[in-house]
């Protein structure tokens, strides 16, 4: 289960900008290419409003979100798979990371350089969508190289393996020739399993954020649209926010300001908020609570997940040892008011090891080790 988003684009888009409103840690931003070159990294809470809700009913000493690490990688060049602009490492930090949150700018300022010279979202989207293209075909070619000797092997479980994985290969590197991500490539699940360790950039899901001018909060302008466009027939998501803005209100300090501060903006919320939920939804996540007097917390679980992987969220031992789970859906709470009137409804149900947990469960763990 990983639980991490890369930030990636070209040098002065606003990724730096946005990661520091994230996290509200300060990243180094500049107005010149290569800022960063170590990967900052960052641990955000995931905002859910269904948290909030279930401390209504239920009064803990503490709250305990679920969490999300967002990775500020450096910007990349043309030319970057071939090591331009010290794109090796780069595109190394990439490949350690769960999903891609490709930042565009979409907005015109004379005093931030653009590294092309010129605003052209989708040149600028091609020029990283090739960078990464390039990268997972030298690593597709390399593994197909190799393989001839595995075929061979004495092992039958190890020429089996490399027979089924040659065809998936063949398929990758034709997809990546033609322009076409490996995410694309109609691969199933047991044929992407097969080729898992390659750890293929182009396979990670992908959203774009579009980074806009104050002047374009609340709408869409030219450049957007046609991010938004291409989004659609690349199958990725996108996500439109102002860094600037954002910025600004991960400065204040309480949540009644930056409620303010969003509602003179005309905003129902922030930009980050949505990104953030945004990212941990493709990275397939999903959240159950723990709720009581002593705290209300979220835990992040893959989506599918049985009972006792759930379990195991938590600990080990709980898994290992799982008997049972009492569990009620946080709506249901927030129906009833209350856990003992959830009871007297007969909403409170016990599930075995066989039960996939919903988003948004309220379980309780039985267990035995």
């Amino acid at each position: 289960m990983q639980l991490n988003c890369g930030i990636v684009g070209l040098p002065n888009v606003g990724k730096s900008t946005l990661f520091s409103a994230l996290t509200s840690a300060p990243a180094e931003v500049a107005n010149y290419p290569f800022c960063t070159i170590e990967p900052n990294v960052g641990i955000v809470a995931v905002p859910d409003k269904r948290m909030t809700k279930i401390t209504e009913f239920i009064s803990p000493k503490k709250v305990i979100p679920a969490v999300v690490e967002f990775v500020d990688i450096a910007g990349l060049v043309r030319g970057a798979s071939k090591g331009e602009g010290l794109g090796n490492q780069f595109l190394g930090h990439i490949r350690q990371t769960g999903a891609i949150i490709h930042v565009v700018r979409c907005f015109e300022d004379d005093d931030v350089v653009h590294v092309e010279g010129r605003v052209n979202p989708l040149s600028d989207i091609e020029t990283i969508s090739i960078e990464l293209a390039f990268a997972d075909l030298d690593t597709v070619q390399k593994r197909i190289d190799g393989l001839a000797r595995f075929m061979k092997s004495n092992d039958k479980k190890v020429s089996d393996r490399a027979k089924a994985v040659a065809p998936v290969l063949d398929r990758i590197r034709a997809a990546l020739e033609k322009g076409i991500p490996a995410r694309n490539a109609g691969l199933d699940e047991n044929e992407k399993e097969l080729v898992s360790d390659l750890h293929l950039i182009t396979m990670k899901p992908q959203l774009y954020c579009c980074n806009v001018g104050e002047e374009d909060i609340g709408k869409e302008n030219d450049f957007v649209k046609s991010v938004r466009t291409f989004a659609e027939t690349d199958g990725s998501g996108i996500v439109v926010i102002c860094g600037k803005i954002e910025s600004e209100i991960s400065e204040l300090g309480s949540r009644e300001e930056k409620e303010e501060f969003l509602a003179a903006a005309g905003l129902d919320e922030s930009g980050l908020d949505c990104l953030i939920r945004e990212g941990y939804n493709m990275l397939g996540l999903k959240t159950y609570f723990t709720a009581g007097e002593k705290e209300v917390r979220a835990w992040t679980f893959p989506d599918g997940a049985k009972a006792p992987q759930a379990a195991g969220v938590i600990h080990s031992d709980f898994e290992k040892g799982f008997i049972r789970a009492e569990a009620y859906h946080c709506e249901e709470l927030f129906e009833y008011k209350s856990e003992a009137k959830l009871k007297e409804a007969g909403k409170l149900r016990v599930e075995g090891k066989e039960y996939i947990v919903r988003d948004g469960d309220v379980l309780h763990f039985r267990f035995n080790v």
